[in-house]
């Protein structure tokens, strides 16, 4: 069977470095074969005219649990295949699948669903690997959480959840636990990326958790410490030893609601785009209505309230969740942040691919890299959404007004 061929041309290619006024991209089945600063002949090719739009890197979430009135916590296949559909919609091409705290044997039968899924995502953002939120947090810190599961780290459990799934691929867990360093060694030696996450650690524990594998800060300011006073003496929390380690990666909920203007300032001005990555950490309620919606499970989540664009407890004393989708990430930054196009696609396409150890094939437009590309119009309004070669969304033709 004869390979798709596609050009996209008369385009604004962005690249992490500059944009390509006129740039034209070839496809040829699942790949890009050539990336030009003109438009090139190309035999037999679907022509994609892309009217003088941006022409993207798919975006890649990697901490994400829901959208479109799914959870991955569901405990369906329907589910992934849904959440997978709604945020393609979006701009988002490949993505981390991201659990709750939970029983163990709601977990194991979750990383089966994610193997059966796999197989059959087609028509949504690819699987890269799925990302345990949890159970080893720090119980003050446990945010959303269900507290019923939090617990220490466990040598026994979580060898035997590794050695159930090869799928997984980053863990969140809080550093300063009686056993967490252990952990964090073992899961980096199974090619899993430990990440600091709902914890109450102080510099010297988040350094030492550095050293042992823990590269990575999830959600940067929800759900960690900060400065802190103990018996009258200052402790830097997990904030402060972000910013500290150079190296240490952070992902930041880019929604505007979660981290207000200053502090997604703060976070570009000190961690830069090479060492941010921009997350929806997405619920089911993203892409759908404002109103009430679960968090996690279905039938036993907790019930939220969505509104002003956040997901809140039904007192609404706290937030709850996201409902953020990709493209708001980019526009958010852009016009809170006050940052580059550029710089606002790396946080959320190269950056995070570099992260993830997936950067030889995802992340960016050059030759040999997989055609995970999108089209977007100066609003970050997702025109079209292309996965491996493959056209998975188009934005619907906008019918002229009658006169």
């Amino acid at each position: 069977m004869k390979e798709q061929r596609i050009k996209i041309y008369n385009g604004k290619i962005i690249t992490p470095y500059r944009i390509i006024p006129e740039g034209c991209i070839l496809v040829s089945g699942e790949t890009i074969v050539a990336v030009a600063d003109r438009n090139i002949e190309f035999a037999d090719a679907i022509e994609i005219d892309a009217k003088g739009n941006y022409i993207s890197p798919g975006f890649i979430d990697i901490h994400v649990h829901g959208g479109g009135g799914s959870d991955f916590m569901d405990g369906t296949e329907d589910a992934f295949l849904k959440i997978a559909e709604i945020h393609a919609q979006y701009g988002t091409t490949s993505m981390l699948p991201t659990t709750l705290t939970s029983e163990k044997k709601d977990l194991l039968h979750t990383l089966d669903l994610y193997e059966q899924a796999n197989k059959k995502n087609r028509s949504g953002a690819q699987f890269i690997g799925m990302h345990l939120e949890g159970p080893y947090f720090a119980m003050n810190q446990r945010g959303a959480q269900d507290p019923r599961y939090i617990r220490d780290p466990d040598p026994a459990e979580y060898k035997e959840i590794l050695e159930h799934s090869s799928s997984i691929k980053r863990w969140s867990a809080a550093p300063e636990l009686n056993g967490a360093i252990e952990f964090g060694k073992y899961v980096s030696s199974k090619g899993v990326l430990p990440a600091v996450a709902h914890t109450d650690a102080i510099y010297e524990q988040v350094h030492e958790a550095f050293k042992n594998g823990y590269t990575l800060t999830t959600h940067l300011y929800s759900a960690m410490s900060g400065v802190t006073r103990r018996n009258a003496f200052r402790y830097a929390g997990v904030i402060e030893s972000a910013y500290i380690l150079d190296e240490m990666d952070v992902e930041i909920i880019a929604d505007g609601i979660h981290l207000p203007a200053p502090l997604l300032k703060l976070v570009y001005k000190i961690k830069g785009p090479e060492h941010t990555a921009l997350i929806t950490d997405a619920m089911r309620a993203a892409g759908m209505p404002e109103g009430e919606s679960v968090l996690g499970n279905l039938k036993t989540g907790l019930k939220v309230i969505v509104e002003d664009g956040v997901a809140k407890l039904p007192d609404r004393t706290s937030f709850a969740g996201s409902v953020a989708t990709a493209d708001r990430l980019v526009r958010t930054m852009m016009k809170l942040a006050d940052i580059p196009l550029i710089d606002a696609v790396r946080m959320i396409t190269s950056t995070p691919a570099r992260i993830m150890k997936i950067g030889e094939k995802k992340g960016s437009l050059a030759k040999g890299k997989d055609a995970d590309i999108l089209i977007f119009d100066k609003d970050i309004i997702i025109q079209k959404t292309i996965i491996k070669g493959r056209i998975v969304y188009e934005a619907p033709a906008v019918k002229p007004e009658k006169i």
